[in-house]
């Protein structure tokens, strides 16, 4: 695939010593960890694949026995085998910042939405307005989003284009009329941002729901009644915040998984980012940028979610860190 069709058996030998194909499963696999870890082990011996090389490898020596020596280093995620022996950690940072921009607009909108119509589907249970928001956000839940990316790319990116001046497809940058450089389009991020955020809307808007209603049938929310203190004192200093603890999870979750699940809704808007060049990494085969890419979203999930374990103890005292 590297070479083309006209590939010699010399230089096919050659690319498998490049990228070390040519030692067994589990060589390759302990050598892929030793490029991973920050403190790995390298050859001295030019030939083989762990050889020290500055263009693989920008380290910090700390002691050499025999013919390998010992460096701390960045971890190394190799280099694409369809992009000209370009290093996979240079693709994600050209395509992780656009990712990060449309799931952090998604899941803000879905915060934003979910907690205002959850408290309003909550202080007006079983009215109308209540089963309204309920039976939109089941819809919500239930329509996948490579589904509601084509339905909105169709609708407001061609039939209501003239109207809303949006287009199908689009990324945050793209060049300007005269091809000279390259501006950021603000627009291009409004339907991709909205379409990612659906799911995670509807499901903040049943979590804030049931969890305030729940809050609001405690002893101290009663206790805060019967201070005298209003309706709107009561949800937002006592019961709001209380009622946050699923909602931080669900977001959570989301965030992360954003990240991963934006591959179907970048690639049908044309937004260039990690999720579509995922996919455009699964066509071709492109085995490094696959598992950079995962090991890279695994890396953010865990983060995340030692990052919400922290936020736990702010919003709920009870919650103690260990």
């Amino acid at each position: 695939m590297m070479l083309g069709q006209n590939q010699t058996a010399e230089q096919v030998k050659a690319v498998k010593q490049k990228y070390g194909f040519d030692k067994p499963l589990g060589t390759q696999f302990l050598y892929y960890l030793n490029d991973l870890s920050p403190i790995s082990f390298h050859s001295n011996i030019p030939k083989d694949y762990t050889y020290l090389s500055k263009s693989k490898y920008t380290a910090t020596e700390l002691f050499t026995i025999g013919n390998t020596t010992t460096v701390i280093k960045a971890p190394y995620l190799r280099e694409s085998f369809t992009k000209q022996g370009k290093k996979v950690t240079e693709v994600i940072g050209e395509t992780i910042p656009n990712t990060f921009v449309l799931a952090i607009s998604a899941i803000v909108i879905a915060i934003i939405l979910g907690i205002i119509f959850g408290i309003i589907s909550a202080l007006y249970k079983d009215t109308w307005m209540d089963k309204t928001i309920q039976i939109l956000s089941t819809f919500g839940m239930s329509v996948p989003s490579f589904f509601s990316a084509i339905l909105f790319a169709w609708l407001f990116g061609f039939v209501l284009h003239k109207y809303t001046n949006l287009e199908m497809t689009g990324s945050l940058y793209e060049l300007d009329d005269f091809g000279e450089k390259m501006i950021i389009k603000w627009k291009n991020l409004i339907l991709p941002a909205i379409v990612l955020g659906i799911r995670p809307l509807a499901v903040v808007i049943q979590l804030m729901r049931n969890s305030l209603l729940e809050v609001l049938n405690q002893d101290y929310i009663r206790t805060a009644r019967a201070k005298g203190l209003s309706e709107f004192q009561v949800i937002k200093k006592h019961a709001v915040k209380n009622a946050l603890n699923p909602v931080v999870t669900a977001i959570s979750g989301w965030f992360a998984s954003m990240l991963a699940g934006a591959v179907f809704v970048e690639y049908i808007f044309g937004w260039n980012g990690l999720g579509k060049e995922i996919v455009n990494a699964l066509n071709t085969l492109d085995l490094p940028v696959i598992m950079g890419a995962v090991l890279v979203i695994a890396i953010i999930f865990i983060t995340i979610n030692i990052f919400v374990d922290i936020i736990y103890a702010w919003l709920d005292p009870r919650v103690k860190l260990s």
